[in-house]
């Protein structure tokens, strides 16, 4: 069963909205797409992301 993605609201500067999009565009992903893998990609550099570990229920990975 996949887990249902949890939505929030972001608020950011418009130039770094820019900037994502135009680097999304060039990755053929979309802005949220883009902004997602960017957090899993800095979360597994900083150690806090693992692959083969499934949140545990009730908390957030």
């Amino acid at each position: 069963m996949r887990e249902e993605k949890k939505r929030f609201l972001l608020r950011l500067d418009p130039r770094l909205y820019r900037v994502l999009e135009k680097w999304a565009q060039d990755e053929l992903r979309s802005v949220n797409a883009q902004i997602e893998y960017l957090l899993k990609e800095a979360a597994k550099k900083a150690g806090r992301w693992k692959d083969e570990a499934p949140p545990e229920e009730g908390r957030e990975p």
